[in-house]
């Protein structure tokens, strides 16, 4: 295994023969054989050791482990405690997900304040194929089908190549001593069920199991490769960036058969998850609209708008996120709780609040836009109550409509939306000015 590293480091990784490096150590077989091998090849690197205080003596047993091994080959270390229950009691996470989060910030706290570029861990193989398989049950796209990566931002991974078995023979020709984590006896987490019920069957299903399953995460990642390839060139034919705003031509979207792989490709990364609605949006009527928790995608004539819910979407398009007293941009609203309706004029309206639904849009018309107008029945198109206001061409251009969920609450100035307007049985009532 020496030799077979001994290349790998040289092929992959062979800025760490000639600058120091930390390695994240549990005291486990996994990172104790990474220090080991580190030591053979004369790497310059110093330990990094976590105790997340969660298995009382154990967790301390551990982290006096490393500290001794450390001492005794005389390699520098620096150990951290954690209490670990009462943050994830008050951060409301799981523990597994605060256990991570504090690592890994303590990892690059470390990396930024002593100047080091790289961190190595100690995940194999073996922990590429439960990554896989958890995210294949979970349901994923062909990201989440590519195993651990060997190379993540400063995490390294210099063992992914090697198996859990080849790192237990070695730990064994090599008298490697370690400490053994109860807790993955344990069945209580999916990884470790993963581990000991479902990979031994594969594995007796097929001995090369694992061969094979590196075969085929190689060409998972190559197939990864081809995708982010094909879909920067259909980025750049398609999409245009203007400020914090990226605009997608629909009818070129729609030249490519498989434009649905493209949109999950380009917007996955802003958290979306009503793929089916992204995907319809592009049929939609103007001033649809798809919300993730951060960004907001929106249908405007034959382009979709992609913007962060903190910025306009573009000249025609402002997000009012909550409650304010006060707008600017792109017209002057004071906005205002009050008990009850005064006498309205065309720059004021009274609106129910439990009909009304944050963030609002202040946009301009779109074809296909109607609303019902306060002291009419019925609904009515904007294009044809332009034209019996007589609206001029100019005059058109220069509305704004407030909208709550693709709804005309106001046509700012001119008139109220029956669905919106509050009444003298309104709760709570929202005075909006136009000042």
């Amino acid at each position: 295994m020496l030799e077979k590293f001994t290349k790998h480091i040289q092929s992959n990784f062979p800025f760490l023969t000639k600058e120091k490096f930390y390695i994240a150590v549990s005291g486990g077989i996994d990172s104790m054989v990474l220090v080991d091998l580190c030591l053979k090849l004369k790497l310059d690197f110093e330990i990094l050791h976590c105790n997340f205080k969660l298995r009382d003596d154990e967790s301390d047993g551990d982290m006096e482990f490393v500290e001794s091994y450390s001492n005794k080959n005389f390699v520098k270390y620096k150990t951290i405690c954690f209490d670990t229950k009462d943050v994830a009691q008050t951060e409301k996470e799981s523990i597994q997900i605060t256990a991570r989060n504090l690592r890994y910030r303590w990892f690059y706290e470390q990396l930024q304040e002593n100047n080091v570029s790289f961190l190595a861990t100690a995940h194999h193989l073996d922990d590429s194929l439960e990554t896989f398989l958890i995210n294949l049950s979970r349901g994923t796209g062909i990201e989440g089908l590519t195993g651990i990566p060997e190379r993540n931002d400063k995490i390294i991974r210099p063992l992914l190549p090697f198996s859990r078995i080849e790192i237990e023979e070695y730990a064994k020709e090599n008298s490697i001593q370690w400490r053994e984590d109860s807790s993955n006896a344990s069945n209580k987490y999916v990884r470790n069920k993963l581990r000991h019920d479902v990979i031994p069957i594969l594995k007796e299903l097929n001995p090369s199991f694992l061969n094979s399953f590196k075969n085929t995460l190689n060409h998972l990642q190559e197939v990864e490769t081809l995708i982010q390839d094909a879909s920067q060139m259909v980025y750049k034919d398609v999409a245009q960036e203007k400020g914090t705003t990226i605009s997608f031509d629909i009818p070129l979207l729609l030249q490519y058969k498989n434009y649905t792989a493209y949109l999950f490709q380009w917007l996955n990364q802003y958290g979306f998850t009503a793929w089916n609605d992204i995907y319809e949006l592009v049929y939609a009527q103007s001033g649809k609209q798809v919300f993730s928790e951060t960004h907001i995608l929106l249908k405007d004539r034959d382009q979709l708008l992609l913007s962060s819910k903190k910025h306009t979407l573009n000249d025609n398009f402002y997000l009012i996120e909550s409650f304010e007293r006060k707008v600017n941009i792109p017209l002057k609203l004071a906005f205002s709780r009050v008990v009850n309706i005064f006498e309205t004029n065309s720059n004021c309206i009274f609106v129910d609040e439990d009909k009304i639904k944050f963030p609002l849009v202040v946009r301009k018309w779109h074809e296909g836009d109607y609303f019902y107008p306060s002291g009419m029945s019925g609904k009515k198109k904007l294009s044809k109550y332009f034209k019996d206001e007589k609206y001029s061409l100019l005059d058109k251009e220069n509305q704004w409509l407030l909208c709550s969920e693709n709804q005309i609450v106001w046509v700012i100035g001119k008139r109220a939306d029956n669905r919106h307007i509050a009444t003298n049985t309104t709760q709570q009532i929202i005075k909006i000015d136009l000042t």
